[in-house]
């Protein structure tokens, strides 16, 4: 099958990118000016420069696929570089049904994010969620993705949480750290998009995407720990009233390690049950600390 393939740069897209190619699938990329350094994959795909936010770009560029695998999305804005939730999540995702449709191609998976929701209090999983009404009113064979929080060699999530216990002697949590989460394997999130292509039952079903276990933060933190070799993690809680301000006052600045979006979806939580999705596509999924400690092995 030929696909056509968004965000294939980045860091699920570039498993999914792996095991697309494994299957013996043909890639077609959509790949932005000045991003091909971050391909994982370079041979056995074919490039296209563009951009999901300029239409103009995307003219022609999916013909003779056969189906789309739409991953472009942020976590955090920058809306002087016109990096926004609404541009690239609702704008992004809108320019990609439009050039399926006239371009003759029917199936299109679509990555979303657990939490989504109309009321959603972060505008990232409102516009999450207006991107996902979009797909669902269009006349493609659709199949919608909700991961929850995405682990794996090389993701971000880990190597903060990894460098935090390694160099600090006491690690700062925010709140009282019962927050829960179930983290999921980037190699099962990947495997999922892959197994939908040729699932006819996928067609029309939104899929939760989490790992098989939840876990509080600060049992996040203590795996982790165990992971590089610490035995025991100190935690300094802190109150959510007293970081809340520092948060709304810095979380412009790009090196500033979280946003207020960010704060309210972890506060949040991120759980789920995988078992429809799993089941549905032939999945056996990774636990959490056993894939953590491969990967920080490997750090």
């Amino acid at each position: 099958m030929r696909v056509f393939l968004t965000g294939g740069a980045g860091f699920v897209g570039g498993e999914i990118l792996r095991q697309l190619i494994e299957a013996g699938h043909l890639v077609r990329m959509l790949v932005r000016p000045g991003s091909e350094s971050g391909l994982a994959i370079r041979e056995g795909i074919e490039i296209r420069r563009g951009d999901v936010t300029d239409p103009a770009t995307l003219d022609g560029a999916l013909r003779g696929c056969e189906a789309v695998i739409h991953l472009v999305g942020i976590i955090r804005e920058n809306p002087a570089r016109g990096v926004t939730f609404e541009r690239l999540h609702v704008e992004g995702t809108g320019h990609m049904l439009a050039a399926a449709a006239a371009q003759g191609v029917r199936r299109f998976l679509h990555m979303s994010a657990n939490g989504t929701r109309e009321n959603a209090e972060s505008p990232y999983h409102r516009t999450k969620w207006r991107a996902e009404e979009e797909v669902r009113a269009s006349h493609l064979d659709w199949t919608i993705f909700r991961p929850s929080l995405i682990f794996g060699e090389g993701s971000e999530f880990v190597g903060m949480l990894a460098d935090l216990v390694r160099r600090l002697p006491v690690v700062p949590v925010i709140g009282d750290g019962r927050y829960r989460m179930t983290p999921v394997a980037v190699e099962d999130v990947a495997a999922g998009f892959v197994a939908a292509l040729q699932t006819p039952a996928a067609v029309g079903q939104t899929y939760h995407c989490c790992g098989p276990a939840d876990y509080a933060y600060d049992e996040v933190l203590d795996l982790v720990g165990a992971a590089v070799g610490r035995r025991r993690v100190p935690k300094l809680h802190q109150p959510v009233f007293l970081v809340r301000p520092v948060i709304a006052l810095f979380d412009q600045l790009p090196r500033f390690p979280i946003t207020r979006t960010q704060l309210t979806m972890l506060l949040a939580g991120n759980v789920c049950d995988p078992r429809p999705w799993a089941e549905a596509l032939g999945l056996s999924l990774h636990p959490f600390p056993e894939a953590l400690s491969k990967i920080l092995k490997k750090g």
